[in-house]
């Protein structure tokens, strides 16, 4: 194959898989509503993966009572430093207008 053959086939393809996010999208329309919470002063923690020396686990989420009135959870995140990655853990914070 021609070196032009090849960029002109390597551009189609990088054209056809630019439209593949957009087509990803997919919206579910559910006809009842969610389950509420267990009782008043419950937060939901979402999930999030947790390292446990060996491999990444999934910790799923869960309804938790907030430690105090207007506590609002705010999620952890694994954030890139240097040539690894760190944990910084979810934490309360209160709510303010």
């Amino acid at each position: 194959m021609s070196r032009r053959a090849t960029l002109l086939l390597l551009c189609a393809a990088v054209l056809m898989l630019a439209g593949v996010p957009g087509l990803a999208r997919v919206g579910v329309v559910v006809g009842i509503a969610p389950p509420a919470p267990p009782g008043p002063g419950y937060v939901w923690q979402p999930g999030y993966w947790s390292w446990n020396g060996v491999q990444y686990v999934w910790v799923p989420g869960a309804y938790v009572v907030a430690p105090y009135v207007h506590a609002v959870w705010v999620p952890g995140a694994w954030i890139r430093h240097g040539p690894g990655w760190v944990g910084v853990a979810g934490r309360w914070r209160h709510w303010r207008r």
